[in-house]
Order: structure tokens, then C-alpha cells, then sequence
């Protein structure tokens, strides 16, 4: 039997213990991305709906906003486009905003599309999600993180419930696209906290002021940025949420309900003569803190 010379075994301890140490450091974790050019794209709900400021482009601040105020505060260069137009149909987006976006080159692109498609009573959805998978695909090839929403649950609108069904199918088939694109996906259909009637604006189709903050943080939990914007929110989600009466519903009915489905008998575009708020790439002027 063979025995190692004294040096050979100090070499081994040294490389045992080498190894030893490399396996009790713990990896630093990964710095959060940072980003130059942000642009969203969509309809009322990137617009901003729900979250009226007078400072603000359009008169809506919204959560694309304050997603972008956070990216600019890790970021003082960092600009910022909103193509957005309330409602703007699924082709209508692709058709309106998708070449603009990627002429403006972004590092960041997120995406809203097809919601106002799933309250139109005819809807080829296969079809329409097909196109979408196109549009998101262009999006991904500029180099671009993409980041989409899943529909939110239309059975707490009594006026939509019977189209639940039908976002339940936009989920499925835009799920399927996410994970063959590897996009990022906010699963707004799964976020319970959403069922809270006070994340929704008094017409119950946007989300209020709250909610936008709220929406705000999810996507950048979904980016992996750190934020505090959800410390107003979380005191108010604590406590238990108000209880809508039946004259309550009735008066909904009567301001918003009634009215809506007028507006849709006539075909009357609510983003008629409605401009993007900010079409190229601006300076965030008031970064979250």
C-alpha cells in the first residue's frame, strides 16, 4: 500500500477546505434589471381610467405611470411612452400601436389587449388570440422584456358575469402563448385581492385609485423591482370591505349600466377623438420615492 507524501495531503486539505468554503457562501442575490426606455400599450386600463390627476397626461395618472415613476427613480434617464387609448379594440392596438412601439426601441414593453373584444357578443377568440401571439412575438423580437395580463374576473360585475366563461378562455389560450414565448405574465385573474370593491372606480369596469397603485405593485413584483407603493393599499385591504346594498346596485344600474349598454347599441367609440397621452418617449418628471 502506497502512501501519499506529506505535501500531496496538505495540497488535498487545502483544496477540501476550498471547497468547503465555496459551498458556505451563499451567491449574492441578482440586482434588480434597470431600464432605459419603457412603453405600454393598450386600452383604459394602461390608459389610466379610474385614476383621475390633474398634473398628469390626459388628465389619468393610472398604474403604467407609477410603474414607470419607480423605473425612473433607479433610472434618472429612463423615458417613457403611453400608446394607450380607452377603448381600443384588440386589432385596433395592433394596428395603432404595435410598429410605433417598436420604433421606439424600448427595453420594456407591457400590453393590455382584448378586453373590449370580450364584451362584443360575436368574437372569433381563437382568432383573435392568434393575432396576439403575432403581435406579442414582434414585441419580443425588439429585444424587449414583454409583460402581459391575463382578463380580470368579470363574475364580480353583475352586467358581465355571463362572460366569464369567455375570459376564463382568453386566460387559457394567453397562458399558452406566455409560456411558448416565455414572456412575463401578471395573472390579474387570480389576484383575490381585486375582488375588494374598493380597487374598482364607481362605474365597477376600472380600477380606482387604489387599485392602480395595487396594479402597479404587481407588475413590478412581476419585474423583480423593489417599490413600497402598496403601504396604503395593504392598511385598507386589512379591514373588511363594504357590502353593496341593493340601492346601491340599483343606482349603478341607473348611472352606468343603463347608459353603457346604450352607448354600445349605437356603437359609440368612448376613445373617439382620444389622443395617446404620451406618444414618444418622455422624461418621468416626478420619480416615486
Amino acid at each position: 500500500m502506497s502512501i501519499a507524501s506529506p505535501a500531496a495531503l496538505r495540497g488535498a486539505r487545502r483544496h477540501s477546505i476550498g471547497q468547503i468554503g465555496a459551498m458556505a457562501v451563499s451567491p449574492l442575490p441578482a440586482r434588480p434589471a434597470v431600464y432605459s426606455r419603457y412603453v405600454a400599450l393598450g386600452d383604459s386600463f394602461t390608459e389610466g381610467c379610474g385614476d383621475p390627476h390633474p398634473a398628469s397626461a390626459n388628465g389619468l395618472r393610472g398604474w403604467a405611470d407609477r410603474v414607470a415613476e419607480v423605473l425612473a427613480h433607479d433610472n434618472p434617464e429612463m423615458r417613457y411612452a403611453n400608446l394607450a387609448v380607452r377603448g381600443r379594440t384588440m386589432d385596433e392596438i395592433l394596428v395603432e400601436q404595435i410598429q410605433t412601439a417598436v420604433m421606439l426601441e424600448p427595453d420594456i414593453v407591457t400590453i393590455y389587449a382584448g378586453m373590449n373584444d370580450l364584451l362584443v357578443v360575436r368574437n372569433n377568440i381563437d382568432a383573435m388570440m392568434a393575432r396576439y401571439a403575432d403581435a406579442l412575438k414582434t414585441l419580443q423580437q425588439t429585444g424587449a422584456v414583454v409583460l402581459t395580463f391575463t382578463a380580470a374576473d368579470l363574475g364580480t360585475v353583475p352586467l358581465f358575469r355571463r362572460l366569464r366563461g369567455r375570459a376564463a378562455i382568453y386566460n387559457e389560450l394567453l397562458r399558452t402563448v406566455v409560456d411558448d414565448l416565455g414572456l412575463q405574465l401578471v395573472d390579474f385573474w387570480r389576484f383575490s385581492e381585486f375582488r375588494d370593491p374598493r380597487l374598482w372606480d364607481s362605474d365597477r369596469i376600472h380600477l380606482s385609485r387604489l387599485g392602480h397603485e395595487r396594479m402597479a405593485a404587481k407588475v413590478l413584483d412581476t419585474l423583480a423591482v423593489p417599490h413600497n407603493l402598496t403601504s396604503r393599499s395593504a392598511a385598507l385591504l386589512a379591514s373588511s370591505p363594504p357590502v353593496r346594498s341593493w340601492w346601491h346596485n340599483l343606482r349603478w344600474a341607473t348611472a352606468f349600466a343603463a347608459p353603457w349598454i346604450g352607448r354600445r347599441l349605437r356603437r359609440v367609440t368612448p376613445g373617439a377623438g382620444i389622443t395617446p397621452k404620451l406618444p414618444v418617449l418622455t422624461e418621468v418628471l416626478h420619480p416615486a420615492r
